[in-house]
């Protein structure tokens, strides 16, 4: 049912937003102690570019049932927070959508007719994969869609991709979790061959690695914010961490990196999982979700 899937989106939604606020807190050097000690900093928590863009996905699922291409293109770009931290390239494309420009030549003309490799179809697609929740298929191809309208890049779709059937996995009620190795080889039967898919393959070697700091260094954390510097190593923490939204946060954390971004993919996934709640004093010290997120899908409303 719409309810169900809505309420699946919702809760990855909240652990990909408190993920995204508190990543973004270890950006301000005063708080680096904080980190290291895995304390909370002082709130309010302020979410970043990763949680608005997935607030208009799950935005459009709710409406539409599935990825209406034009409909998310427009409501990325009416929605831009210009403040929320974007990437210049973004920034530029999405005003020039609200300006009239047509989603699908800028995005295929972004970085000289490549297309972005960023992290940014990534990190806001957590949400669809708990939508889709036992159709990890589905789950991929919407996932590719929801991409498409900012990155067009193979790199940028796979570790869309990726997320959103990792998500899908973790979601899926119908039988028990998958264990970190079945989640990890159910994303690879879906991803094509690309770096993302060989970055997800380490990733699964080194599920038996417990140094963080050295998973990073093989995998990546961000730092370059390509999808596959990025996804590799959320996945690889996700799967380390199913069933703990606490102890994942502060692994992904601890890698540096692009903290904001890592966090918002590896809170949005584990908080997937059945029974798996963001901590009520996390929560309460991140900003609240926008007012225009709607609060039921189309078929409660009215």
């Amino acid at each position: 049912m719409t309810t169900d899937r809505f309420d699946r989106a919702l809760a990855s939604l909240r652990g990909l937003a408190v993920g995204d606020a508190l990543g973004s807190q270890f950006f301000v050097p005063s708080n680096l102690p904080a980190l290291r000690g895995r304390e909370l900093p002082p709130g309010v928590w302020q979410w970043t570019d990763d949680t608005e863009m997935a607030c208009s996905v799950l935005a459009v699922l709710a409406g539409h049932g599935h990825i209406d291409q034009d409909a998310l293109a427009a409501s990325f770009a009416e929605r831009h927070d210009f403040d929320r931290g974007y990437g210049p390239a973004v920034n530029r494309m999405l005003r020039l959508v609200r300006e009239g420009g047509d989603w699908r030549a800028l995005a295929a003309g972004l970085f000289d007719g490549q297309g972005s490799w960023g992290n940014g179809a990534a990190m806001r697609v957590a949400p669809l994969g708990a939508w889709f929740a036992g159709e990890p298929e589905r789950a991929a191809h919407e996932a590719e869609r929801s991409a498409l309208t900012t990155h067009r890049h193979r790199e940028a779709v796979a570790g869309a991709t990726a997320v959103a059937v990792a998500a899908c996995l973790v979601a899926d009620a119908s039988g028990p979790p998958p264990g970190p190795e079945e989640l990890l080889t159910g994303v690879l039967e879906l991803l094509p061959r690309s770096a993302v898919h060989a970055g997800v393959g380490r990733a699964r070697d080194m599920l038996d690695y417990g140094d963080v700091a050295t998973v990073a260094a093989v995998l990546g954390s961000g730092r370059r914010t390509s999808a596959h510097d990025t996804v590799p190593f959320t996945l690889w923490a996700a799967a380390r961490h199913l069933g703990d939204y606490e102890q994942a946060l502060w692994a992904t954390a601890q890698a540096g990196g692009d903290v904001d971004t890592t966090c918002a993919i590896v809170g949005g996934i584990v908080a997937c999982g059945p029974g798996v709640p963001v901590p009520a004093a996390w929560a309460g010290r991140t900003e609240e979700l926008p007012a225009w997120l709607p609060a039921v899908p189309a078929e409660r409303a009215g």
